[in-house]
């Protein structure tokens, strides 16, 4: 069952770096009109596709974020725009 928002009080229980991959998302997804991909991201942060995909997971898993698998640029966010810190 898929859920439209994160469960009360997680949206302040992520990670600074959480917080930024969070609003990275945001953000992309805004001005390009679609979510981002792994690939995107790992570019953007500087780090490894298998880093980013972790993330990705990791979001995921903790109810922040909602993704189809094994279809590409399928993320979206589960967390109002107030949740979430600004992109550094």
């Amino acid at each position: 069952m898929a859920r439209d928002r994160a469960e009360p009080g997680l949206a302040a229980a992520y990670t600074p770096r959480q917080g930024q991959f969070l609003a990275f998302i945001y953000y992309y997804t805004k001005l390009i009109g679609q979510p981002p991909a792994e690939a995107d991201m790992a570019r953007y942060f500087g780090v490894s596709p298998p880093a980013a995909h972790q993330m990705v997971v990791t979001l995921e898993r903790r109810g922040l974020i909602e993704r189809i698998p094994g279809r590409p640029r399928s993320i979206r966010l589960l967390l109002p725009r107030e949740d979430l810190p600004e992109l550094e």
